[in-house]
């Protein structure tokens, strides 16, 4: 119920102050696990990603937030789940999978970290992809960020990852993890 009303508020609040643009928000699986990988720079980047998504998308949020009592109360109710700074824990990991298991959408951003420009991705989102054969669906945020200056997520073509049974799972990791990266930079260019 929070997430619907939130969701609501959130398209109406960012629409006004970014010219917010969602594109190919049908190309989201109507059902079954999701993995939307997205490129980070800011920390407004969960809700912008979610927000116009018909389904309740799951993030992960500094486990610190987690610590305070009311605010640890509001971000659970619109998704989120605690991970560790320096990479996901076992516990996130877990989490993550379960939710995959019962057919959720969670959120992953490959990079990280918040960085201006898209950066290398780490293999947290492929792995995930992997074990679970979750669709992934990779996203752009394009925008700057100022008020009232355009902002757009745009949702690309999901798809699954396949794994090269002549690969070591490390390097299939990597190649996967490229996939993802290369898919978000093929937005950005095309839609920028």
């Amino acid at each position: 119920m929070l997430y619907t009303i939130a969701q609501m508020i959130l398209r109406v609040f960012f629409g006004i102050i970014y010219r917010f643009q969602p594109i190919g928000v049908d190309r989201l699986p109507a059902e079954g696990p999701v993995i939307v990988c997205c490129n980070h720079q800011n920390n407004l980047d969960p809700p912008i990603v979610g927000c116009p998504l018909p389904r309740m998308m799951h993030f992960m949020a500094k486990a610190e937030l987690f610590r305070v009592p009311v605010l640890s109360s509001i971000i659970r109710q619109v998704g989120a789940f605690p991970v560790n700074r320096g990479g996901m824990s076992k516990e996130s990991i877990r989490t993550a999978l379960q939710l995959l298991k019962e057919g959720r959408v969670i959120c992953i951003f490959p990079e990280g970290t918040r960085q201006t420009a898209l950066g290398a991705g780490k293999k947290g989102a492929a792995s995930l992809a992997v074990r679970s054969g979750a669709w992934v669906v990779p996203a752009a945020i394009i925008g700057s960020y100022r008020l009232f200056q355009p902002l757009k997520v745009v949702y690309g073509e999901p798809y699954k990852i396949a794994t090269a049974e002549d690969l070591p799972a490390s390097a299939q990791l990597e190649v996967a993890t490229e996939r993802i990266m290369a898919s978000i930079r093929e937005l950005i260019e095309r839609h920028s």
